[in-house]
């Protein structure tokens, strides 16, 4: 869902444009008109009532699009009454959208776009099936102003975290998540049967088996939490029996076996900052999104630690670090997340007729030096400032001590 947009001209003049979609263009105009990209190019037309902003030797890029977290379902990590992202029940929570949770107030949300992201995943947190993430922008008095697709895809977790809830193993953890799809494909064909009380008891309650069916029919992706190489292959089994369509997460062993997520046609989101092993993942490694993306994976970037999504751009450095290309790394950032989630024939690049998510920077936007000049939402201009700048400015200039 799309918010009304204020009918307003902007014209990024003279910056080096990175559409994405194609090559940089150096000397180049991004025209917004009326909150989507007019034109992009050298010998755009700027009308005479239109804002000018001067870019010249700045960088022009798309809004980055953070591919995971639970942004606007957070405050405190530590205090329940601000966490919104998981839903108390057994291990199938499939009918949980994470959506009307969401506090547009959060003042994490200016915090993290005016370091250039724009959009964001907003996930839900425990359990096997966990709900329906959502996706966001970054502005937005409502939630329904904040919506961009809902629900994006049905999250489930094939790891260690949750395997207590079905009986400690693993093996528990794929034997319940069959039996669920089992029952919801049985549902889906004897609705009229269960609500007459003439079917067996199933693994779920009714309406989280409703839940699934969009799932089960190809329509929305399974997002599957799985980070060791045999959790990944049982993630791939079960996409592969039910014919549904899968979005990898996290996936720190991944690389070692890039050429079967390949073959599978399999797209995939990582965190290139994480190396440190855990039983869940002893193989981590930094080259993962490298390797990957050099098989032919279609990788995205994302920062799982809500309080710090801004840290984002320094994934992508990461990654390019460790082998990614600067191309790859912008496009794992913008236009392949806008791929996955369905949604890039609106977001990810700078193209004409797409949302005006624009970010200006004063150079390389994967460079810790390199500074937010201008962020545009929707071809609106937000105000780069939040909680953390509003602090620093009252508290720059000490009181003398008496």
């Amino acid at each position: 869902m799309i918010a009304v947009l204020l009918a307003q001209t902007i014209a990024i003049t003279g910056g080096t444009v990175y559409p994405v979609s194609g090559p940089k263009i150096a000397n180049a105009t991004v025209l917004i008109r009326d909150g989507t990209v007019a034109a992009v190019g050298t010998s755009v037309t700027v009308p005479a009532d239109a804002k000018r902003i001067d870019a010249a030797g700045k960088w022009v890029t798309p809004g980055l699009i953070d591919g995971g977290g639970q942004m606007g379902l957070v405050e405190i990590g530590a205090v329940r009454g601000t966490r919104e992202g998981a839903l108390a029940s057994d291990s199938v929570a499939a009918a949980f959208n994470v959506a009307e949770g969401l506090n547009p107030a959060s003042t994490l949300v200016p915090i993290t776009r005016i370091e250039g992201v724009t959009t964001a995943l907003a996930t839900p947190e425990e359990h096997l099936i966990s709900g329906q993430a959502v996706l966001i922008d970054l502005d937005g008095g409502t939630v329904e102003e904040m919506l961009v697709k809902s629900p994006v895809g049905v999250v489930a977790r094939l790891n260690e975290d949750v395997k207590e809830e079905v009986g400690g193993s693993r093996a528990g953890l794929a034997q319940r998540l069959r039996r669920v799809f089992n029952d919801a494909l049985e549902y889906g064909r004897r609705k009229t049967d269960y609500s007459h009380g003439q079917m067996q008891r199933l693994s779920a309650a009714a309406a989280d088996l409703d839940a699934l069916l969009p799932l089960l029919r190809g329509e929305v992706p399974l997002i599957a939490v799985a980070n060791r190489k045999s959790d990944i292959e049982t993630a791939l089994r079960i996409a592969r029996e039910y014919k549904v369509k899968l979005i990898l997460a996290g996936a720190a062993e991944g690389w070692q076996m890039a050429g079967k997520i390949t073959a599978a046609g399999i797209p995939v989101l990582v965190e290139p900052l994480d190396n440190i092993p855990t039983y869940d993942a002893l193989g981590i490694r930094y080259e993962n999104a490298a390797l990957l993306a050099r098989a032919g994976v279609k990788v995205a970037l994302m920062e799982t630690d809500t309080h710090n999504a801004r840290n984002l751009r320094q994934q992508a450095g990461n990654a390019v670090s460790y082998g990614m290309s600067w191309d790859q790394a912008l496009r794992a950032v913008t236009l392949s997340p806008a791929e996955m989630f369905g949604v890039a024939d609106r977001y990810g690049s700078l193209e004409p007729g797409k949302i005006a998510n624009v970010v200006v920077w004063s150079g390389d936007p994967f460079e810790f030096t390199t500074g937010v000049e201008h962020v545009f939402i929707r071809g609106k201009e937000m105000p780069l400032t939040s909680r953390q700048t509003e602090l620093f400015e009252r508290y720059k200039t000490l009181p003398p001590k008496y």
